[in-house]
């Protein structure tokens, strides 16, 4: 039997390929993974410095949840942390620092595959010393650290974008050919990395898992610089390995995208339908406890004024519940999502200075991020690129194909 070119069998083919193409075909949302990748590692990294002080205490040998009960609880249940290779003041203040510069790096987007690697490597290595510390914006950040390394999130607004698009313009610059030569920074970085894996193997410091999730990282990292590199002019089977490659690439982050938007709404979610069980938030009166007691009242002025209303206290109250709840039901709805989405930023913005969970807000602002629409990221690049005098970020455009991030000639990009 044949099938008319206009039946709807035909339609919903058509539909499905062009799905398909589009998922395959090119990293979604480039700039909402720029501003989960700026806005988590800036968040950790303020969080580090900012409990700069306090290191030892939280997360150090001086702390309460010491050294042996971190270990007896991870040879448990397995987590990765560096901390626990050795229980000496150096060797926490080194891993700290390297959480600092690995943050601070990825923030920038500098060789943004690796760092992501070792961003994630930081995170864990410092909160699964001591599961205690934290504000809940720490499991936030732990669980958008793994999803990172996954992404392309280094696309757009990074050093690494910035490199290529400088290596693109010699390239199609007059004048004599010349061949661009191995990039020599990715090779130093693949070899110390390889070479810390391989001392990290030998002495047994990691679980069979996490050794072979990093040296699967390791040797796709080699992978896709041999073919990205000698593919153009190679045979055939090259070009055809780097388009699977590609796909394979674009898959991974546009899947990690998928679960990232899934777990944002599943937070809303449960958290919405839990308060609804709670008879302090059916009556009205939740939000008065918090802003009474002194562990949330940086500012007794702000926490006064607050309690002082009951109809405030009612608004607030029901209004987070509200909001909670139908969030993940508002996303088919452009208009209505998008001001939820800003309430809900401006609510954590307010739980930020009136509850003193500066850390929590940050992570949870980020974590909505991904829900905001392109054109208003790049009026804000716009602005910053102007602010900054520079040429404005609104020109810049996502590759369509590839990733900027990692340039043809990267081997860790």
């Amino acid at each position: 039997m044949r099938i008319a070119p206009d039946s709807p069998v035909r339609r919903a083919e058509r539909r499905l390929a062009r799905g398909i193409a589009q998922v395959t075909g090119a990293a979604l949302g480039p700039y909402q993974t720029a501003v989960i990748r700026i806005g988590f590692s800036f968040t950790w990294l303020f969080f580090l410095i900012r409990e700069w002080p306090h290191r030892h205490e939280m997360y150090g040998p001086d702390g309460p949840w010491s050294w042996t009960l971190a270990r007896q609880m991870i040879s448990g249940n397995d987590a990765f942390t560096a901390l626990m290779w050795s229980d000496g003041t150096v060797w926490f203040e080194f891993v700290y620092l390297f959480a600092v510069a690995a943050s601070a790096l990825l923030l920038l987007g500098w060789r943004t595959r690796t760092m992501s690697v070792l961003f994630m490597v930081g995170v864990l290595s410092v909160q699964n010393r001591s599961i205690f510390m934290g504000d809940g914006g720490d499991n936030v950040i732990h669980l958008m650290a793994i999803y990172l390394v996954l992404t392309r999130c280094g696309q757009v607004w990074s050093l690494d974008a910035r490199r290529e698009r400088r290596r693109r313009a010699d390239e199609d610059a007059p004048g004599p050919e010349s061949a661009p030569g191995p990039d020599a920074t990715g090779i130093v970085l693949w070899s110390l990395t390889g070479l810390a894996l391989s001392g990290i193997t030998v002495l047994d410091l990691v679980s069979w898992g996490w050794a072979l999730i990093f040296w699967g990282l390791w040797f796709v990292h080699a992978l896709w610089w041999t073919v990205r590199r000698y593919a153009p002019d190679g045979s055939p089977a090259l070009r055809e390995a780097r388009t699977v490659l590609d796909v394979i690439a674009n898959l991974a982050h546009n899947g990690a995208l998928l679960v990232i938007i899934a777990e944002v709404c599943l937070i809303y979610a449960t958290a919405g339908w839990y308060k609804i069980q709670g008879s302090r938030w059916q009556d009205g009166t939740a939000a008065y406890y918090p802003v009474n007691l002194d562990y949330f009242s940086p500012w007794p002025v702000i926490s006064d004024l607050m309690s002082s209303s009951g109809v405030l206290v009612m608004v607030i109250t029901y209004g987070t519940v509200i909001v909670q709840v139908a969030f993940p039901f508002t996303l088919m709805k452009r208009r209505v999502k998008n001001v939820l989405l800003a309430v809900m930023m401006l609510e954590h913005a307010a739980f930020a200075v009136a509850l003193g969970l500066p850390f929590f807000s940050l992570a949870m602002i980020t974590a909505d991020a991904v829900f905001l629409p392109t054109g208003f990221l790049l009026l804000l690049g716009g602005w910053a690129g102007r602010l900054r005098g520079m040429r404005p970020f609104v020109r810049e455009r996502a590759p369509v194909g590839g990733d900027t991030a990692a340039p043809d000639r990267t081997l860790v990009g």
